[in-house]
């Protein structure tokens, strides 16, 4: 990848893409933690002091996620005051107003431009269905209609690299391409995990979201990057099933109506093959007349859902934490929300943040929950990326770092 540092970029016009993607209240549809958004700063101030004059492409929200998919008036309002400057927002993505804005912009001038996923091309429901190489994009509308205004294509988005969409894969076909100070980083952090990370190596994986956990486990089992895996959350509650726990039908029931039960077999196949190296809760919590209570697994109830680890897993994990040479978390421990049911993931990221060793955690939930119980600044790294940065962990190809390597080639080659 070609770095954005050390350009020229005075008087050009930049397109950049941006992961600015945030958590929104459902009740109040305004942004409650910008993160991304703060993460941004460096690449757009690099490009305003240097006089670019800067078009910030960027989604909110999804089909996937329709709850979320709302104007990004107040991402521009939180770039502006983060800059201190006016950064311009205009609730058009690249049809006439938005590219008659475009050409109007002045040296060191930024505009961000409406919502992608206002576009049928950059939803996931077309990436999925549709399947288009990035060649094939320079047709759709977004690409056509954006790069014959633009010198140079920025992409500071390593949280969305997972995504074959036009915004992010195709601009590099045409426009001479850099990547931003945020992306960088967020490569080389992981990449020291992968590649390089400090012995022993404890992966610990909670959260809901199972598929993408799993997807990762018997890499970094394989592949000896992880030396000791710590299940907590939904992961964790698979774990015991594969271990012969009974964790009751209400519990079953629940699994089985988000189709998560077929991820039992491959937890007994990953404890058959690396019995040492995976650890599944000792107890724990669930809720009674409003009040926390925490089970041994051999007196657990057949009624209820169990919304968090116990006293005695949090203790066990935060042993193994304080010894690792390397921390790598996705995912908190339990339903955190709930101050009846924080216990184990407060606990969870107070070892992480008093450990010795190189920390890494990533993902929306897993950040937002981090930043409620710890100082975010005693974690080593704090990665923008969850999709991402699972499948990058896992040694999946991302769509993203193929295309900027690409781009680096071609233009290394025109010298």
């Amino acid at each position: 990848m070609t770095p954005l540092h050390g350009k020229a970029v005075k008087g050009k016009r930049v397109l950049l893409r941006l992961d600015i993607n945030c958590p929104i209240d459902p009740s109040t549809k305004k942004i409650v933690n910008d993160n991304r958004i703060v993460k941004s700063i460096p690449t757009l101030k690099y490009l305003s002091d240097g006089g670019a004059k800067t078009a910030i492409i960027a989604h909110q929200g999804d089909t996937l996620d329709y709850q979320n998919l709302i104007s990004m008036e107040e991402h521009a309002k939180r770039l502006t005051s983060l800059m201190g400057k006016n950064v311009f927002y205009i609730d058009d993505v690249c049809g006439p107003a938005a590219l008659e804005r475009i050409k109007m912009l002045q040296d060191g001038e930024i505009i961000l431009l409406g919502n992608l996923r206002y576009l049928t091309e950059e939803v996931s429901t077309f990436e999925k269905d549709v399947k288009l190489s990035p060649f094939q994009m320079l047709d759709t509308y977004l690409v056509r209609s954006l790069a014959p205004l633009f010198d140079m294509y920025v992409n500071d988005a390593f949280s969305a690299a997972h995504r074959n969409a036009p915004s992010m894969v195709a601009f590099q076909e045409l426009l001479p391409t850099a990547a931003g100070f945020l992306l960088f980083e967020e490569y080389k952090a992981l990449s020291s995990v992968r590649y390089g990370a400090k012995k022993p190596c404890v992966f610990v994986l909670g959260g809901a979201k199972i598929s993408d956990a799993f997807g990762m486990m018997e890499i970094v089992l394989q592949n000896g990057t992880a030396d000791k895996i710590l299940t907590a959350g939904v992961t964790g509650i698979v774990m015991l099933m594969a271990k012969g726990v009974d964790v009751g039908e209400k519990t079953v029931n629940f699994l089985k109506d988000r189709d998560l039960l077929t991820f039992v077999d491959e937890a007994k196949r990953y404890l058959d093959n690396y019995p040492e190296k995976i650890e599944a809760p000792l107890d724990l919590a669930m809720e009674i007349d409003g009040q926390r209570k925490e089970i041994e697994l051999h007196e657990m109830p057949k009624n209820t859902l169990f919304m968090d680890i116990g006293a005695k897993t949090a203790e066990r994990y935060a042993k193994v934490i304080k010894t690792a040479g390397t921390v790598f978390a996705n995912g908190p421990a339990g339903v955190y929300e709930n101050p009846v049911f924080e216990d184990g993931t407060r606990g969870i990221w107070q070892a992480i943040a008093e450990s010795r060793g190189y920390s890494v955690i990533g993902g929306g939930d897993t950040v937002n929950s981090a930043s409620k119980f710890i100082d975010l600044s005693s974690v080593n790294y704090v990665c923008t990326a969850g999709g991402a940065m699972i499948r990058f962990m896992s040694g999946k190809k991302l769509p993203l770092i193929e295309a900027m390597e690409r781009a680096y080639c071609r233009d290394l080659q025109k010298g």
